[in-house]
């Protein structure tokens, strides 16, 4: 019921889960006090002996008890908040932390939808263990103590019997333990497959219309639900029947102590005060260890989830790396370069390639024959490559992540853009622009006059853009990777979704900016490369060509040539004129 490693990650919150059980303790006590109160008036009141000063004191203790239990449950209350919501901000934040640590690569170990699932939900769920189930654990054993301390100088055969009486429910307790600990892992199993599934058709959702696979999609979605639904229902089933046990033990436990007292009453042994005393206390024997089984299921469950969290703290991290990237010699040399996403299927077959500073280098080839994946290792995001890969003259693996990003910008065709302002957008490129920074990098890109006809850098943006076209969004995407001003910069199939006017705009910005710049350029389209400084062609892996346009696309059988005629062919259909030219 106790987890070593839980405990270590309490931090802050000792001090708040102490005093929870202390404001227990406390409220238990005054408790105490009012019950001999009452009951030693009654007592007075049967034999006609009360006073006046009996009543005053009975009334008192009542009221005392009152406030004092009214003041204790909301300290209860705010100490509970205050130890779960420490916890939780202490676990998000040691996985934050960690996926710093694991840099961008954390996608080869673990998934982004169960992060985000175990990030919110796994740590709510612990929201329980912290902030009610610890202090409820140490209060439902000091509690029965207390009670059998005070309760021996009544009766010690009453108080033996109902303290022998209390371990039934933790015993029951841990027999469920070995039900509920197999049941939840399967639950949380079956949980993070269906989030996963989940986030993956919600992101294809556009796609599946398109194919029409949403109704299929959709059928096995609802055949996973359903399996969801059935484990869901085990374990709400599993917590009722334990529900169930603990309440006859509970109860039969109390009414055990109330046939205890009107025993001894009834031999003579204890006097009406001591019998009533028994008879009021003997369920405070049950009742924290009953409150405590109330609570063990969702902490039960926040114990499993933590297991899949502690797995993620416990990823192996990548080696320190101290040494930087030097602005002044930022050329690039891949010697040998071997990679594979998994151990059956080689990606990358001994490359080797050479990119300088103040040159456009091209990466070209047929789809699926390795360029995304070399700027993939370039910008760290594939580790455990084979080969050498140096950026001047410093092994890729020695250089620091903080040092690679200051270093290298990477623009995809799909770079992503956030909801809010243009200004925040471009701002994620530097924060320190100024907005005549951000309007020259809107002009280089040519969107200033169009954002101008609109509110300017205060122009609103919908998730990723939604509320401008494919060029607008790219455009947008460049200029803020302009204003990043990295000495490095990879275009992956940058223009492969915006239309022809913007495709040539960017192709001549991205020509201007390796003037000043090591420039890589990967593109399927021959016509955006020929102009390169120089080009290197890969297929099925490995090194096909390298060399210029020139002497590549006038070779009689080369892969560059072949891929060349074949596109100029299909562009120039129905144009009448060769548009390569």
């Amino acid at each position: 019921m106790i987890k070593k490693r839980l405990i270590q990650e309490m931090g802050d919150s000792k001090k708040y889960i102490f005093g929870n059980v202390a404001a227990q303790w406390v409220s238990l006590a005054s408790n105490i006090v009012m019950m001999f109160g009452i009951a030693n008036l009654l007592e007075k009141m049967i034999t006609k002996s009360a006073s006046t000063g009996d009543y005053a004191f009975a009334m008192t203790a009542a009221v005392c008890s009152l406030v004092i239990r009214f003041v204790c449950s909301r300290l209860q209350e705010r100490c509970s908040y205050l130890s779960s919501r420490s916890v939780k901000k202490n676990l998000r934040e040691l996985i934050f932390r960690k996926l710093l640590r694991l840099g961008t690569s954390y996608r080869e170990s673990v998934p982004t939808s169960e992060i985000v699932q175990l990030s919110v939900e796994g740590v709510d769920q612990l929201e329980t263990y912290y902030g009610q189930f610890l202090s409820q654990f140490f209060y439902a054993f000091l509690a029965p103590l207390t009670l059998f301390g005070v309760l021996s100088f009544v009766s010690i055969k009453a108080a033996v019997v109902l303290l022998i009486c209390v371990p039934l429910i933790p015993g029951a307790i841990m027999g469920v333990q070995k039900i509920a600990k197999k049941l939840l892992g399967k639950y949380w199993g079956q949980y993070a497959a269906l989030g996963d599934t989940f986030l993956e058709n919600l992101q294809g959702m556009t796609t599946l219309k398109i194919y029409q696979a949403d109704e299929h999609t959709a059928k096995k979605m609802r055949q996973e639900s359903e399996h969801f639904r059935r484990i869901t229902m085990k374990v709400l089933t599993m917590q009722l029947n334990s529900v169930t046990i603990m309440d006859l033990i509970a109860y039969g436990g109390a009414a055990l102590g109330v046939v205890l007292a009107a025993s001894e009453f009834n031999k003579g042994n204890i006097g009406f005060a001591g019998c009533f005393v028994i008879i009021m206390l003997s369920a405070d024997f049950f009742i924290p260890m009953r409150k405590l089984g109330s609570f063990f299921h969702v902490a039960m469950n926040g114990m499993t989830a933590s297991d899949r969290l502690f797995r993620i703290l416990d990823l192996p991290e990548p080696e320190q790396r101290e040494k930087t990237i030097s602005p002044e010699n930022c050329t690039i040399d891949i010697s040998g370069l071997r990679y594979s996403y998994d151990d059956e299927r080689e990606v990358l077959h001994g490359v080797d390639m050479h990119f300088d500073m103040n040159k456009l280098t091209a990466i070209c080839g047929e789809s699926g024959c390795g360029k995304s994946t070399v700027a993939g290792i370039l910008m760290g995001r594939n580790k455990g490559y084979y080969g050498s890969v140096k950026i001047g003259g410093t092994e890729l693996s020695e250089i620091s992540e903080a040092s690679l990003m200051q270093s290298v910008t990477y623009i995809s065709h799909n770079s992503y853009l956030f909801k809010g302002t243009v200004r925040e957008n471009l701002q994620i490129g530097s924060f320190n622009a100024t907005d005549d920074d951000m309007q020259a990098a809107l002009r280089k890109t040519k969107l200033s006059d169009f954002l101008n006809s609109e509110q300017g850098l205060d122009t609103l943006l919908t998730e990723n853009g939604g509320n401008l076209s494919g060029g607008q969004r790219q455009r947008l995407a460049l200029a803020r990777a302009l204003l990043h001003d990295t000495p490095i910069y990879i275009f992956d199939e940058a223009t492969s979704s915006v239309d022809a006017d913007s495709e040539a705009e960017i192709i001549e910005m991205i020509y201007e900016l390796a003037k000043t710049k090591t420039v890589i350029m990967i593109s399927h389209r021959l016509a955006n490369v020929k102009d390169a400084d120089s080009i290197y062609v890969l297929d099925s892996g490995s090194l096909a060509e390298h060399g210029a346009h020139k002497e590549l696309s006038e070779s009689s059988d080369g892969k560059y040539a072949d891929l060349w005629r074949t596109q100029r062919s299909l562009e120039s259909i129905g144009k009448g004129a060769n548009s390569y030219e």
